[in-house]
């Protein structure tokens, strides 16, 4: 479904996890479940995969995360405050230790000049370290290239969070 590589990324990634005692938690919007949807792809992925928020509207980021309705409506959905409260709040409802967000424009439509199509806003949060942002400008490459794109920079920041993650809460 995702193909091989990925695949083969992400059960890499789930062994790593595994062994450190970590367990992660997704939090979506413009990939809609993609991410946790990987994850859970690989046999055995119950041990490190706590669940996955899918906040496609701001009513569900809100409602879910506990984003609050003025943050989002201040700096809007596809934003680094937003997602960072998104990676932050799924942590703290969950029982993971590495929270993965993102939100973007993944078009064809809905961009504008200052947020165009392939503006995509990824966190990472750790218990008991700073989150980590990173903003990605893929352009206009479709709307399942914006999405695999995202996909990737996810797994890239789950990685990336190894190396600085405990197994202790």
């Amino acid at each position: 479904m995702f193909g091989e590589d990925r695949e083969r990324r992400a059960a890499a990634l789930l062994d790593a996890y595994a062994a450190r005692g970590l367990m992660i938690v997704t939090a979506e919007s413009c990939t809609g479940g993609l991410i946790a949807s990987l994850l859970t792809e690989i046999a055995g992925s119950s041990r490190v995969v706590d669940r996955g928020f899918v906040t496609y509207s701001n009513e569900a980021k809100a409602e879910m995360l506990g984003v609050p309705a003025s943050l989002i409506s201040a700096e809007g959905a596809v934003s680094e405050a937003v997602v960072r409260a998104m990676a932050e709040s799924a942590l703290s409802r969950s029982r993971a230790h590495v929270a993965v967000a993102v939100s973007g424009v993944a078009g064809p439509g809905g961009g504008s000049a200052a947020k165009p199509v392939g503006l995509v806003h990824l966190a990472c949060a750790r218990r008991g370290a700073e989150t980590a942002h990173l903003e990605r400008r893929y352009g206009d490459i479709g709307r399942s290239g914006v999405r695999a794109a995202t996909i990737d920079d996810a797994l890239a920041m789950l990685e990336g969070a190894l190396s600085h993650a405990s197994g202790e809460a």
